[in-house]
């Protein structure tokens, strides 16, 4: 199955749902949600942070810093949101939840990366997803921009197009982020500095004994 730029073919509004951990928050997440915005012609992204995502290890700073990061970092965009449903409900997060709760009278589209595209069919409920919302993809580096052959078959099933986000991949990952941290490197270029100062301030993502 082919992957296409989107072509609208209704008049509702389009939001763009980026979930993640957000432990931490860092630039690669903002420019994905600032090129979806503009290549997708969305009206907003929110950013969903999960709650307990079930198929990660425990995250390392809780939902209030979490929350606190994505607010510093999203400050001043004001067609970006946080959407803290996954968060409210408590629990293992499973993005099916997630979706039956929104709202109707807008199209939903879920970005992902390549990375994320490879597992999409391991996800609970993965089928009802496809046929509530929209899926679009960003590349990602060491992934293939290609769906895997039941997610195509799907996609075919509902009359969606995986769409492409135009994005030039950015070597950033929040695990390197923690790991520089515990090593006391520098975040410059990684996370907004005002993300990098609170993850100093509260001490986040230091090995034991690390200063």
């Amino acid at each position: 199955m082919p992957v296409v730029p989107v072509c609208a073919t209704d008049s509702l509004p389009r939001i763009g749902l980026l979930g993640g951990s957000f432990d931490p928050v860092h630039l690669a997440h903002l420019a994905l949600a600032q090129a979806a915005l503009t290549q997708l012609h969305l009206a907003g992204v929110q950013f969903i942070p999960a709650a307990q995502p079930w198929q990660r290890r425990p995250l390392q700073a809780s939902e209030a810093q979490r929350l606190d990061m994505l607010r510093l970092t999203l400050a001043g965009q004001d067609r970006f949101s946080i959407n803290t449903s996954e968060l409210d409900r408590g629990g293992p997060t499973y993005t099916i939840d997630t979706i039956r709760q929104l709202p109707a009278g807008v199209r939903y589209v879920w970005l992902l990366g390549t990375d994320q595209l490879v597992n999409f069919c391991t996800w609970r409920d993965w089928q009802d997803i496809i046929a509530r919302i929209d899926l679009a993809v960003a590349q990602r580096p060491g992934s293939a921009l290609a769906p895997p052959p039941a997610l195509a078959a799907a996609l075919a099933t509902h009359g969606r197009q995986l769409e492409i986000i135009p994005f030039t991949p950015r070597q950033i990952s929040a695990s390197d982020i923690r790991a520089r941290q515990a090593r006391g490197e520098s975040l410059q270029d990684l996370v907004a500095p005002a993300v990098a100062d609170y993850i100093n301030a509260h001490g986040l993502y230091r090995e034991a004994g690390h200063p």
